[in-house]
Parts: structure tokens; sequence; C-alpha cells
């Protein structure tokens, strides 16, 4: 597959190059047509030497400076392998030592004063992957070429993507390279791109190089590598590949390298600002990803197997992350970010699988597919062995949970750093693979996915630089908590003790839910307000499956209503008030659904029911409107604490830490409002969801207007308001009227009217002061009868947009650029997609 004669004379016009280059080079000659169709790669013609100034500038102080100038007799031939192959031949050389000998400033001083040269040495370094792909890499010299050269791509491609005027640089045709060989016109020859990622998918399955060859290794037998099933060769047993490789180091090393450059190459997404209703594809991975792609089903197996059957405890023996280098783990690394990055598609706008786990069109369909087909998100959406679910679930979770393992020896075993991209992945077989999602809720497995979230959750809720790893967190919670199965297993009793800086508690998962949850909301920062309306959301989605809340989570939701409806604190925003309709949903639920059993929770609300008549009598005239705004900057006390456990905290827990000073964070999109998150479904009788058109949205019994979502209702709420001088925004008597009206109380309001004189009559009788005799009257009571006829039950499901793909993809390319800091690939460059910022 060689790749043709390269034409660099068009390519100061495609360039668009500076009028003072030309002036500096003076005008370039045009190439004989014989040579654009004819002759080899980088032909020694003489007319086309005179292209091959050298002015490399130092590209890599292991050549010779001097060579990297322009010669005192004149220039060097582009076609001098003499001095092409210092830039590969060297042996001694590492990825380190590439980006630590090629400056930044001197890779742009070429591209902009001597584009040519630039343009020949990418051209050279991608036909040697193509030559080392062709022959198999047999010999050490060539699989060393192949090393250098992906390393010297890696460095260079970040500053050709910066550059506007170069971005379609490896987009444009190389003559007489067409797809199919031959006598192609210029209308089919392969774009260097293309030439590039299918010589990488070839090196990554060739034997003795990247996998065990399944042959004895001598020059006369070894592998053909056009014959070669690459589907023999996947990297690791799990999903669709039941035998498991010999570990071999440097096969793992050389993967490594090669997927650091595809990442590298899918990165041009990185230097386009985001843009969230162009639903742009990204090229390199489109690509990647297709039919032309022979390996795709391979290495798809490869990075997924890879990632899934990591274990990084191994042998269990203390230290050994200190005694022995795992050199799995950077290789695992690298493939969970080339899978997520792979991954990037837009299911809102694209052929999305359907609730079966099937796709709406296949790669093998004879039409054209509606849009640009992913075969990786196609195949992660046809997974639908229990088996592979299994395998796969139990590798994320196995991962997920590392960082909160505990040993009496302190820092004995090893934790891994790439949990956030577990995350994306997760979200990625949830969002895709419909028949996944109701795998991991057809059991407790779920929790094991749970635990580690909220871990997470409540370790990152004080430091500003894992704002995206809340975010993350939270959506995925979101999604589960859709589905009537999550709330059900939530009432699992926590048992496994994880190290967290919440209250002690006996009870269920559902508890530790809500107790982290509170914690993020009172004790996390300023930018996590955003997030509140989907924390409740989920907590909703819940409710009317939770049959044992403790005292512990009872008092913690009391609290947030408490402080959620201080007059100062829904008269500041607009949107403040939809915090406690949430809160009152869930009550709602639980005294409808789960009565029985939830003696705490009612218990709770009977203490604090001065909340619920403060609420009912909210006041709206002006001058109290204006008095609850002055103590606006005063925030409300916490509640005092009632029980002894209450203060206490795990053991072996401590409390988030800021940012360390000079963090480097990047910065992410705006998050959809909860409405464009979520759609409503009303449970029917028979447990299925009905989907609730926006057009008809019932308000529950009691007056609930539990099916208006927050963006609709501040636009209806935000009429009546006056506007200051300003431009502020400032509530008026209607405005606080217009919602005070539908708070739905009419089920709270009941419960106190029957149990408060009952429960005060018992302490007067009996004398009683102990809380327990209390709960246990109230075990033993009952409502039936006595409330409004119980309210559907709403679920706020997630729904896949434009916006939160935008989202992911931006946090998805962050967390992957803050990651790869050794060797540094895309640090100091002019990324777009994000602003880094340091706390």
């Amino acid at each position: 597959m060689a790749l043709g004669v390269v034409t660099v004379i068009p390519l100061a016009a495609h360039l668009g190059l500076r009028s003072r280059d030309q002036e500096t080079r003076g005008h370039l000659p045009q190439v004989p047509p014989p040579l654009q169709a004819a002759l080899p790669f980088l032909s020694p013609d003489p007319s086309f030497q005179r292209w091959a100034h050298v002015a490399l500038n130092d590209l890599a102080a292991s050549v010779s400076s001097s060579s990297l100038r322009s010669a005192p007799g004149g220039p060097v031939e582009a076609t001098d392998d003499a001095f092409w192959d210092q830039f590969w031949a060297d042996t001694a050389t590492s990825v380190q030592d590439v980006f630590a000998l090629v400056p930044a400033a001197e890779i742009r001083a070429v591209r902009e004063e001597s584009p040519s040269n630039l343009a020949t040495l990418c051209y050279k370094a991608v036909e040697k992957l193509v030559q080392g792909a062709e022959s198999g890499c047999h010999s050490e010299k060539e699989k060393q070429i192949v090393l250098n050269c992906s390393r010297l791509l890696t460095r260079v491609l970040p500053y050709i993507f910066e550059d506007p005027d170069w971005r379609g640089f490896f987009w444009s045709t190389v003559p007489g390279a067409g797809r199919g060989g031959g006598e192609d016109d210029d209308e089919n020859a392969r774009p260097l791109a293309e030439s590039l990622l299918l010589a990488i998918a070839d090196l990554l399955f060739c034997p003795d190089f990247t996998v065990q060859s399944h042959r004895r290794s001598t020059v006369d037998s070894a592998e053909d590598v056009h014959s070669l099933d690459s589907c023999e060769y996947i990297w690791e047993a799990g999903v669709g590949f039941a035998h498991s490789p010999q570990p071999n180091y440097i096969h793992d090393m050389n993967r490594m390298e090669l997927l650091k450059l595809l990442l590298t190459c899918f990165s041009e997404a990185m230097y386009l600002p985001p843009a969230p209703d162009s639903g742009s594809t990204n090229p390199w991975v489109q690509f990647f990803c297709s039919t032309e792609n022979r390996h795709a089903l391979p290495l798809f197996t490869s990075l997924l197997n890879t990632v899934c059957a990591y274990d990084p405890v191994g042998y269990g023996i203390p230290y050994n992350h200190l005694l022995f280098s795992d050199y799995r783990e950077p290789l695992v690394e690298e493939a969970a970010q080339v899978l997520i990055v792979t991954l990037d598609h837009d299911s809102a706008t694209s052929t999305s699988p359907t609730v079966d786990g099937t796709t709406t069109g296949t790669a093998m369909d004879d039409a054209d597919p509606p849009g640009p087909e992913n075969l990786f998100v196609n195949y992660l959406s046809r997974i639908h062995r229990e088996e592979d679910f299994q395998f796969v679930l139990k590798g994320i979770a196995r991962l997920l949970s590392n960082p909160l393992l505990q040993t009496y020896l302190p820092n004995s075993t090893k934790k891994i750093q790439f949990h956030q991209e577990l995350l994306v992945l997760f979200w990625k077989l949830c969002d895709f693979n419909k028949k996944f999602l109701f795998f991991v809720l057809k059991s407790s497995d779920v929790l094991d996915i749970l635990v580690p979230i909220l871990y997470f959750l409540n370790d990152a809720r004080a430091d500003q630089s894992r704002v995206g790893l809340m975010h993350i967190g939270v959506f995925i919670l979101l999604l589960l908590s859709g589905e009537r199965n999550f709330g059900v297993r939530l009432n699992k009793p926590y048992s496994v003790r994880v190290p967290m800086d919440i209250p002690v508690f006996t009870g269920t998962h559902a508890d530790l839910l809500i107790v982290v949850f509170h914690k993020i909301i009172t004790s996390g920062h300023q930018r996590l307000q955003p997030l509140f309306d989907c924390l409740l959301t989920i907590v909703v989605n819940v409710s009317p499956y939770l049959k044992s809340l403790s005292m512990v989570a009872a008092n913690k939701l009391l609290h947030l209503l408490e402080a959620f409806s201080t007059t100062w604190f829904l008269f500041s925003a607009a949107q403040n008030h939809h915090l406690v309709f949430f809160l009152l949903e869930v009550f709602n639920n639980i005294i409808q659904y789960q009565f029985d059993g939830n003696s705490n929770l009612v218990y709770a609300i009977i203490r604090k029911r001065s909340v619920f008549h403060q609420l009912a009598n909210l006041p709206t005239d002006p001058p109290a409107i204006h008095k609850a705004l002055q103590r606006r900057r005063r925030a409300p006390e916490p509640l005092s604490r009632t029980g002894s456990q209450e203060g206490a905290s795990m053991e072996g827990s401590r409390p988030a830490a800021p940012a360390e000073p000079g963090t480097l964070k990047t910065s992410l999109v705006a998050t959809p409002g909860i409405d464009k998150l979520t759609e409503k479904s009303q449970v029917s009788e028979d447990g299925t969801l009905r989907s609730l058109e926006s057009a008809s949205q019932p308000s529950s019994a009691d007056g609930s207007p539990a099916a208006e979502e927050p963006s609709q209702a501040w636009r209806e709420q935000r009429r009546p308001s006056s506007s200051s001088a300003s431009g502020q925004w400032s509530p008026t008597s209607e405005w606080v009227l217009s919602w005070k009206s539908k708070l739905p109380l009419q089920t709270i309001m009941r419960l106190l009217q029957v149990l408060v004189p009952q429960v005060e009559k018992i302490c007067i009788d009996k004398g009683l002061t102990d809380e327990s005799e209390i709960l246990r009257f109230l075990q033993h009571g009952t409502l039936v009868g006595l409330l409004p006829v119980p309210h559907p039950i709403l679920i706020r499901k997630y729904q896949a947009n434009s916006g939160t793909a935008m989202w992911f993809r931006t946090y998805m390319w962050g967390v992957i650029y803050l990651r790869n800091v050794d060797p540094p690939v895309w640090y100091d460059t002019d990324v777009k997609l994000f602003e880094i910022q340091r706390v």
C-alpha cells in the first residue's frame, strides 16, 4: 500500500500560506505531469528537488543541528534517505526524548517559515508506518523505525491541528494512492489521514510486534499480514474471545505507543470550538470506525477486554506496586481513552440503539445508513450475552472500587487514576445498549457501581478542579434512577463500610445516597448549585420504592426542606422554589406508597411540622418580600444535631480537600436544565411507564404541579415579576402567589392533622419522653382511607440530547488533556474546545 507520489506544489495554496513565505522561498516550480502520475514517493527528479529545502530548525537535537539547516552547498534532496532517516533511525530515543528534544517553538517555526518541509516530514513518517504495516515489521530495525515515526507524529500532529490553515492537510489527497490502487484518478486518491489510520490499525495486529505470533518465528514462515485474521489475535479474553494470550511487556508497550498516536489523530476535536447544534462528526473517528478498517471488530473487542480484564491488585502482595512496575496500567488507560473517544457519538441525532439493544441500521445493510455509521457504537450496542455483560460489569465495578480499598497497611494497595474514563465508558454502555442497562439493574450488582460513584461525589464536592467528575457521577445516577429496578435495589442494607466523612448510620443504600447528596448540597462549593435540581430529581425518582429510611436520612431530607423553604432563599431567585416542590414530591411519594416501614420519616415530619405550616402561610405582600430579601446575605443556620450518632463520621474518613494551588482544570460547557435532561413518564397500574406529552401535564391529586418542569415554570413565573432598573430580577406578590397556590401540601397536612393529636395524647397520657415509644406507635399506625387518593407516580427519565452530547465531548477531552502529562501531548497548544485554568 504505497502512498504514491506527494505533490507539495499545491500545498502552498492549500495551506493558505503567507505571502512573505512566498517571497522568502521564491515562487515554487510546477511539478511535471509525469511526476504526479508515475514517479515513486518523493521523486529524485531535479525539478522536484528544489522543494526539499531543509529548514527544520533543530527539529530534533538528536540529529546534528547543522544537518537540519540548509546545507552551505545548497538544499538537501528530499529523497536523501541518509538525511531523513536520521529522524527515525536512532535506536536510543524514547517518546519522552522526542518531546524533550523537539520544542514547540521549533515546530511552529518550521510550520510558519518552511511549510513544505513540515509537509515532507509528515509524508515521510506516514510512509514509513505504511511500509512497516506492509512488511509486518519482521526486523528490529523496522520496529524501531515504526515506533520513532509514531512518536514524531504524536509530537507534531497537535501543532498541525492548532493552525486552521493546516487542519485540512492530512485530508488532502495523495495523487497515485487510490483506494483501489492501480490507475485510479485523483478523485479516488486516498487522503494521508486514511493511509495513516489504516497503517496504525494494521500495526496493532502485527505478529511479534504488538501480538503474539501463532507460528514459530523464522523468516521463511513469518505470517503474511495480508491474509492474517486479526480476530484470532484479540489482545485479551472476554467479550467474544475465550483465549487469554500470554502477557508480553514489549507488545504492551508497542500497543501503547500506537494507541497514543491514534488518540492524537482523534484529538483534532480539541482544536474546534464547542458547537452543540452542529452535530459535527470527527472525520478521524468516523473513518477509523467505518467498514474501511478491516480490524474494527477485533480492535474494539481488544480495547474493551483489555480494560475490563485488568486487575490492579494482582496477587494481593502488599506494596507490590512499589516493588514491580505495572506495565499493564498505562496500556489499559490508553485503551480506555481511545475507546471512549471512538464511542463519542450523538445518540440523539443518529441511528441509536432501540430498547432491545439492536440498532436501527447495521453496517451490513445494502442501503446506505441514514447517518455516519460508527462500527464501534454498533458493536457495543449489539453485545447481548449475559456472560459478556457480567464480564464487563464486574470489570468496571472492580476498577471503580479500587480507590476505595482499605487494608491495615496504609498505601499498600495500588490505586488506579483513570476512574473518570471508566465512568464515561459505563455511561456509553448504558446509553447505547439498553440490554446492558437492564442487566445492570437486574441484580444488586448495580450497587457495586453506585457506592464508588457516591464515594467520588463525596470526595470531590469541595474541589473545584473536579466539578466535571461531580457532573458525570450525577448524570449516571439520573440515568439509573429512571428505571424502577434502581429504586428497588436501593433497599438492600448497606454493610460494606467505605471511608467517607458522613454520619454513621445503620440502614440501606438509599440512606447512603440521601446522606451523600445532603453533604454535597450543604458543604459542596458554589459551582455545584446547578446540580441541585438533578440531585433532587434522582431522589424523587426512587422515592416511591424506598421501604424504610433511617432516622439519619429522614432528618437530612427535612433539613434540606428547612433550608430551601426559608423566605430569603425562596425569594432570591426565580427557580429556587422548585427545590421545595421536589422535596414535597419525595415526602408525598413515600407517604402515599411506602407509609408502612417509614415511621422514621413520618416522625421527622411531625417534629418539623412548623416548616410545613410556614410554607402554607408564606407571606406574599411586598413588605414581607422586601424584608426577607434583606436577610439574603445571611445563610440559614444548619439544623441542630439531634442524635449522638449524627455528628460522628465514618472511621478512616477525611473531609474533601480543596484543589492544590496551581492545579490545572478544564472548563466545561453549561449543562442543559433538568427539563432538557429528562422526559416525564407516568407509572401505570401494571408497572409500565407511559410517556407524558409536555402539552398535557396532569397535576397530582393533591394539587402538585408534579409534571411541571423548572424551565417552563420559570418562563411562566417570570412574566408577572418586575425587573429592577439594573435589569436584575426581583420577586413580586403575583409571582409568589402563582406558585404558592400549587404547593403540594395537602397530603402532608392531612397526615399532620390526623397523627399530631394522637402523638401528643400518647405523650401526655403515658408521660413519654422516649422517641422509641413514639416510633413504635407510628409503626403500627395506619392512614388508610384518611389520606387523599394516591397521585400517579411520575418518573423523570434521562433523555439524550445534543446539549449533553456536547458536554460529554468537552468533559472527555478535558480529562484526556489533563491525564496525558507524560509525555505532555497537548500541553501548551492552542486548544479551542475548552479553556485551561489554574485553580
